[in-house]
């Protein structure tokens, strides 16, 4: 430290200039402030859904911590260069906070014009507080758990630590996920087997799970019992074949046509055939809207290929999805066509539905006749051949829009249906927003989205 000596006094004191130097007030390099305002920025982009201040607060944390984390390995990688100067790092770190308060309060406005769309009560400024808060406390944590990993693994050093990663790695792979999968199994087979006392077996006959029927009312699964009893008019046959209601998937769809026949199903002038998600779900919207649409004069059918959530039946048994669909509609279409009036069959599918039917509906259409429509509601972008099928996609739906590709190119939106304001897109950006607005895909009422309302019945009209 320089100092100055005061005359007659022999006394030593530092100068002004000394006070503001950098070794007395620390301020963030520049990468620092930059990589904040950066983060804060993408956080605080236009997202499709509604967000709650928690999950902004989780996503702009995640963000912050990892601009700090790609300054920080620049710094590494390029080496250590002068610090700036304190008046440059100062006006950065103004300019960061500028632009980060500014673009929490676009999100503000942009989330109140979201919420007036979907009919949610508005957010007030406490939610940019709150946001700030929870993102700062993120973010602390992350960094903190960052830096004492890292201190760890220095006094390890390099051959203890690989050899500490390669140890967790095994462990991980041989012991954790397997008892976590066989964890989750149990959990999703036990949800589905566990009996309602507030849903009623059904007393008609055109019911599976009813008098007479081969699909007894314990074995049609959660989603099945929820199915089969439901619809405003108890007379439309409704049939459904669960995975306890026969051992294998040929099986299964031999039921599925056996309890068709017996509730006259194919008496009907037109049969829907529903794909389910991959818990079993078969949406009551799209199924009431078609029984209104034809009043009253339709049969539908399901069949239980899984009983696993969708996201885990399309990364895992995506397979099992496309072959239990496509047994079920070869074989509808093939006892349909003949009956000596042809009931006109209609392939039904939302989300993993869609996917799973989109391949079975192309396949059978070109042999039977008796198929003659295909209804894919919130299909996952580029997954479903949309050729000779109504598609139903909301423009806030993020299942619709979310592929590795918005991260260069923006969505393909011709198919979609307006419903509240659409956020433009950029680059790696609109991939991140949309990836986050996942986690709130089924949050919102009907008609946004993931949520389909009746119209997905009757879409099917044009069938007729």
């Amino acid at each position: 430290m320089s100092t100055t000596a005061i005359p007659n006094r022999g006394v030593e004191t530092p100068v002004a200039s000394d006070i503001l130097s950098p070794n007395r007030i620390r301020l963030p390099r520049l990468g620092a402030s930059v990589s904040v305002a950066a983060a804060v920025a993408i956080s605080s982009a236009p997202s499709l859904l509604p967000r709650s201040a928690v999950t902004a607060a989780l996503f702009t944390g995640i963000m912050v911590a990892l601009a700090l984390t790609v300054a920080w390995a620049g710094r590494r990688v390029f080496g250590p260069r002068r610090p700036a100067s304190l008046r440059l790092r100062a006006w950065t770190v103004v300019a960061a906070a500028l632009i980060s308060s500014v673009a929490l309060a676009s999100n503000i406005h942009w989330q109140n014009r979201l919420r007036a769309a979907m009919d949610v009560e508005p957010v007030s400024w406490s939610y940019a507080v709150d946001v700030t808060g929870g993102a700062l406390c993120v973010a602390l944590v992350l960094c903190g758990a960052g830096s004492a990993l890292r201190r760890i693994f220095s006094a390890l050093g390099r051959n203890r630590c690989v050899a500490l990663l390669v140890t967790v790695a095994a462990l991980l792979y041989t012991l954790a996920v397997p008892f976590v999968r066989s964890t989750l199994s149990a959990s999703y087979s036990a949800s589905n087997s566990a009996m309602d006392d507030a849903v009623a077996a059904p007393t008609s006959e055109t019911r599976s799970g009813g008098p007479g029927s081969s699909a007894p009312w314990r074995t049609l699964g959660r989603e099945g019992r929820a199915f089969a009893s439901g619809g405003q008019d108890l007379d439309t046959v409704r049939t459904y074949v669960g995975l306890e209601s026969a051992a294998t998937p040929d099986e299964r769809v031999a039921l599925a046509v056996s309890e068709m026949e017996r509730a006259g199903a194919f008496e009907r002038s037109v049969v829907v055939v529903a794909i389910p998600t991959g818990s079993g779900w078969v949406d009551e919207n799209a199924i009431t809207g078609a029984e209104r649409t034809f009043g009253g004069d339709v049969a539908t059918v399901a069949v239980q290929y899984s009983d696993k959530p969708s996201w885990a039946t399309f990364l895992f048994a995506e397979d099992d999805a496309r072959r239990s669909a496509n047994a079920v509609v070869r074989a509808v279409a093939t006892r349909a066509a003949a009956e000596p009036t042809t009931p006109k069959v209609v392939v039904y599918g939302q989300s993993l539905g869609s996917v799973a039917g989109s391949d079975a509906y192309l396949a059978v259409q070109q042999n039977i006749s008796s198929l003659c429509g295909a209804v894919w509601a919130g299909p996952p972008a580029g997954s479903v051949d949309t050729d000779g099928a109504a598609v139903l996609a909301n423009s806030s739906d993020p299942v619709a829009r979310w592929s590795l590709d918005l991260l260069w190119s923006p969505p393909d939106t011709t198919t979609f249906t307006i419903d509240a304001p659409r956020p433009p897109w950029l680059p790696v950006v609109g991939f991140l927003q949309t990836s986050v607005d996942l986690l709130a895909a089924l949050d919102v009422t009907s008609g946004h989205g993931h949520r389909y309302g009746t119209d997905q019945g009757e879409a099917m009209a044009r069938c007729r």
